[in-house]
């Protein structure tokens, strides 16, 4: 560990924007927005990177440290905390209509960095408890299929017709966002039939069965909160899933806008090479993220922890950082102005 990487505890200025909204309320709720969605990509379009080669990694399998783990590790207590607080302000405040939207917004993006974000690199952990632990965040946030379909779906088919996390060149954000919500459950049910199916199971619709087993959990939960703060909670509770849902596509779209993996001889496609995502090497979004703007490397070897991550150069590079390309993906016509002309033509096979 070196100095420098204390710069990772930057990232809990999401969280504490959050808090402080919750806490000030007024004007004060939209300090998360302001921050993730304005001064950062503000920042980020200022200072442009310039990334430096990096020595490789022959693995990833040893690289822990319990830095780096634990800053994953207490995102779980403080979002599942921000939320409570949220859900407990929303049914027992009197809120202004203003302050409503400012604080789902703020909750939701948390939602988003703090628990799709973070859920996504602990389950590419090996480790029980990091399992769970990112299955716990994705409860959080009515997101569990994506506990199925990422690792066994999307890094399969990645930059393939196959992948519904893939936006398609000339496809708006708008069009890409239900393809992508509805596709991502059917896959995870379908690769679930298809394992049950390959261990003897009669049918999909069976106990074994986890994506039946996470929609129990969900639902459970969603009744907890009913019970607990009433239908408002419940209301409160699926407008931040819904807003994380959104900013959480929003990243897929920006990921692999475009990119194709070419077919081999024999009909399969290709590997997986850096070409086949998006990078931004933008420092700010990259510590706020986990290095999760670092994709391509991610894609190559899925099991590198995020500090480890490394500089690609044969990667296609964003022209800033990810909130910056999350509100122009936003903005179909000056998306395709922007992005179009950057997208690689793939290569004859």
């Amino acid at each position: 560990m070196r100095p420098a990487d204390l710069r990772y505890l930057l990232a809990y200025l999401v969280p504490a924007c959050v808090a402080v909204g919750l806490q000030a309320r007024g004007p004060w709720v939209w300090l998360t927005p302001l921050f993730v969605f304005g001064l950062v990509p503000l920042l980020e379009w200022t200072w442009p990177p310039h990334p430096q080669p990096e020595p490789a990694l022959a693995t990833a399998g040893p690289l822990r440290h319990p830095f780096f783990d634990g800053l994953l590790y207490l995102n779980v207590p403080l979002y599942l905390g921000l939320l409570g607080w949220y859900l407990v302000v929303f049914t027992q405040t009197q809120l202004t209509g203003t302050e409503v939207v400012g604080l789902t917004l703020s909750v939701g993006i948390a939602g988003g960095a703090l628990g799709i974000n973070v859920a996504h690199e602990l389950g590419h952990r090996p480790r029980a408890l990091e399992q769970r632990l990112a299955q716990v965040l994705l409860a959080s946030v009515l997101y569990l299929h994506f506990f199925i379909e990422h690792n066994r779906g999307h890094h399969r088919h990645v930059a393939t017709p196959q992948d519904p996390a893939t936006a398609r060149l000339h496809e708006s954000f708008w069009l890409f966002l239900p393809r992508a919500l509805v596709g991502e459950f059917r896959s995870a049910w379908h690769l679930e039939a298809t394992r049950l199916h390959r261990a003897g199971a009669p049918s999909p619709w069976t106990p074994s069965n986890q994506l039946l087993q996470f929609q129990v959990v969900q639902l459970e939960l969603g009744l907890v909160i009913v019970v607990v703060l009433g239908w408002a909670g419940l209301l409160a509770w699926l407008s931040v899933a819904a807003v994380a849902a959104v900013l959480f596509q929003l990243v897929n779209y920006v990921e692999h806008y475009g990119l194709q993996r070419r077919r081999t001889a024999s009909g399969a496609y290709e590997r997986v090479q850096p070409h086949h995502s998006w990078n931004s090497e933008h420092a700010l979004g990259r510590i706020l993220l986990y290095e999760l703007t670092r994709h391509s490397d991610h894609h190559y070897l899925a099991s590198r922890p995020y500090h480890t991550l490394r500089h690609q150069p044969a990667s296609p590079q964003m022209p800033t950082g990810y909130p910056g390309m999350m509100l122009l993906a936003a903005l179909p016509p000056l998306w395709f102005r922007v992005m179009n002309p950057r997208v690689p033509v793939p290569t004859a096979s």
